[in-house]
């Protein structure tokens, strides 16, 4: 007997094929950056992240339970209802039993949906414990990162240019100046727009949010270990939209604190304006290995 024979016989038609949609949803590549061919979601550094990827899982055996199910009506009624086997079709045109259960179970599976994704966008919309403060500004076509907790320092990240990358950057990915943030802090994050519409999107740290002018949103993390975490504006804000990629650096809080102690000299504010400095001179204190998860 094959092995899909007896997976069948295991679990039926609708347990198999829920079983693999959900093995391929799970072991393609889990990683911090996008790469060629993966599948599933980049893995989850945050808890909001974590929360998130559970309620995925749990739609998506609900949404394959209702395609397989639906799938087999069409195929018995193609079967038994078809014009050889009833030549004379009948004429039923009411069945209320049949028109309750069509009402009443789609409404008792969007309440069954409903209850977990309100509790987790209560989750998710702010810390009541924030021990730092970021704010993000979206511009045309890059960020603004200020830390109002930290001598209101404040530059800008702008992608590095194909043509200037060094070994090892990514192309697309990586900025001059990175948001640098400590490991296992509950980090709030208000974000704005100056201009158009924009999205502020890091997929390992469960955050996407909109940058909107004339309004201050506001949403956290809590990064459980250091490393390299990358994003990008997924709103599409102009000519530019695909050349505003965010690269969050997260450090232990000694490197975290060594780094702010030359950031707030490289980037003081001067005359109210912000000082533009370049990303040597702020995130070279950075360690080499951060990237390495």
């Amino acid at each position: 007997m094959s092995f899909l024979r007896r997976l069948t016989r295991s679990f039926g038609i609708g347990g198999t094929v829920t079983l693999a949609v959900l093995v391929l949803a799970t072991t393609g590549v889990l990683a911090d950056v996008p790469r060629p061919w993966e599948m599933g979601m980049q893995a989850a550094a945050t808890p909001v992240a974590e929360r998130q990827h559970a309620l995925h899982n749990e739609l998506l055996v609900i949404i394959t339970l209702i395609s397989v199910f639906v799938l087999a009506l069409l195929l018995y009624a193609i079967v038994r209802f078809n014009e050889r086997r009833n030549p004379t079709p009948s004429r039923t045109s009411h069945n209320t039993v049949i028109e309750v259960l069509w009402t009443v179970v789609p409404v008792l599976i969007l309440v069954i949906i409903a209850i977990p994704s309100f509790k987790l966008l209560y989750f998710q919309d702010r810390t009541a414990n924030a021990e730092m403060t970021v704010k993000v500004t979206g511009r045309q076509w890059y960020w603004s990162y200020e830390y109002p907790d930290n001598d209101n320092i404040t530059f800008d990240s702008n992608i590095i240019q194909e043509s200037d990358l060094k070994p090892g950057q990514l192309r697309l990915l990586d900025v001059d100046n990175r948001l640098v943030v400590p490991v296992d802090t509950n980090v709030r994050v208000l974000v704005a727009g100056s201009d158009v519409m924009h999205s502020f999107f890091v997929p390992s740290l469960g955050v996407q949010i909109y940058a909107v002018i004339g309004r201050l949103n506001e949403t956290w993390f809590n990064i459980r270990q250091p490393g390299v975490y990358r994003g990008e504006c997924n709103q599409i804000c102009g000519v530019n939209h695909a050349f505003m990629p965010i690269k969050v650096v997260v450090m232990n809080q000694a490197d975290f604190d060594k780094w702010l102690a030359k950031a707030k000299t490289a980037f003081a504010p001067a005359d109210n304006a912000t000082k533009v400095a370049t990303a040597d001179s702020a995130t070279a204190t950075a360690p080499a290995q951060a990237g390495n998860r």
